[in-house]
């Protein structure tokens, strides 16, 4: 038996994903090192990820200063340095990815947050990232918004790799769902094969208990209320991959299955623990299961590799996990509701540190023109 949990939760058949990406860690070999030791299988990125690597880190002084010698523009130095770092993460994974056939080893990288509600925009964008990057093993991320769910189908239906990002609940994970086995069915309409499409649908949990706790905790919760907390999330992860389950055993997938198509895997994400008082591994503990992934910033992953108990639990208490909406609607909280509001605040979370990213770019941009100047 492997001695190192995060190697056994792969041989219970879940991927670990690093949520997390600077270019420092691409080129000391940390990212090697960790493909080697815990078994590493990809990464995810955001707006909020690159802006702190960035930002706050002096891994990109020289490149920052190079691309301003060369009189490029703000959006152009971001869209250098983030496609730079992604297409070098690629490539570090692409082993994995080939002895895997297609199965692990992609890198993530978001669209625009500023286009979460514009589907052509999105789109286009997509599919340029796509083009640039050049790689089978990149996963372009789209948010789970009304308007991202017919970009999804069309990015799907040209062969383009998705990561559907920024879903919180059940009845828009059926919608994304929907999105991606009609965009396969548009592929093969068009006469093109399945081989090589795949997709992830990112839950985003943590969110869910910290937005469904501070409302029972202004409700004044007491009692089996107040022992809600922390269910959330963990309840609709359960449900949702009792969802995923249904999809793939209908008579609907089995034909595009029968020709080569990947299941869109359920990929648990926002997974470090905000309430102190849970455990530092909750949201990887309770939902190891097959053909699942789970992107973890580097603090949840050093935590879980120190004391991590890794068990197929994602199916345990279902009985449970099927009670916990009910129970909170009785007290006045809807969890599709919620769901709703943390969709809205995710695009504005994501949306903030891209354009401080930008902010911070154009300032050092004008400080070396004055110092030249």
């Amino acid at each position: 038996m492997n001695s190192n949990p995060l190697l056994k939760i792969r041989d219970l058949g879940q991927s670990i994903w690093l949520d997390y990406i600077q270019r420092g860690i691409l080129e000391n070999g940390e990212i090697a090192g960790l493909i080697e030791r815990d078994g590493l299988a990809g990464i995810t990125s955001n707006p909020a990820i690159f802006e702190k690597a960035i930002v706050e880190h002096h891994d990109y002084d020289g490149a920052i200063a190079a691309l301003i010698g060369r009189d490029m523009n703000t959006s152009d130095m971001y869209e250098t340095l983030v496609l730079e770092d992604v297409a070098r993460a690629a490539d570090l994974f692409r082993p994995l990815y080939e002895r895997s056939g297609g199965g692990d080893g992609y890198v993530s990288i978001e669209v625009s947050p500023h286009l979460a509600q514009d589907t052509e925009r999105t789109i286009k964008e997509g599919g340029r990232l796509w083009e640039t990057l050049q790689r089978p093993n990149i996963m372009i991320k789209v948010p789970a918004t009304r308007e991202g769910l017919p970009a999804i189908r069309q990015l799907l239906a040209a062969g383009i790799n998705v990561n559907v990002t920024l879903l919180f609940g059940l009845e828009r994970y059926r919608q994304v769902v929907e999105a991606y086995m009609a965009g396969l069915e548009d592929r093969v309409s068009a006469g093109k094969p399945l081989h090589g499409v795949a997709s992830v649908a990112s839950f985003f949990l943590s969110r869910i208990d910290v937005l469904t706790d501070k409302k029972l905790d202004a409700l004044g919760a007491t009692g089996a209320a107040r022992d809600l907390r922390g269910q959330a999330a963990i309840a609709y992860a359960r449900l949702a991959y009792q969802i995923y389950k249904g999809w793939t055993a209908d008579d609907r997938w089995r034909r595009l299955a029968a020709r080569d198509a990947r299941p869109q895997r359920l990929l648990w994400a926002s997974t470090s623990t905000k309430d102190p008082a849970y455990s530092d591994v909750k949201y990887v503990e309770a939902l190891i299961g097959p053909d699942t992934v789970n992107t973890v910033p580097p603090e949840t992953l050093d935590a879980y590799r120190d004391h991590g108990d890794p068990a197929a639990r994602l199916e345990q208490d279902m009985a449970g996990a099927r009670g916990v909406p009910d129970k909170l609607a009785q007290v006045g909280i809807d969890l599709e509701d919620v769901a709703q509001q943390l969709e809205a605040e995710g695009v504005q979370k994501f949306i903030a540190p891209f354009d401080k990213l930008f902010a911070s770019l154009e300032q050092r941009r004008r400080q070396i023109h004055t110092e030249k100047a």
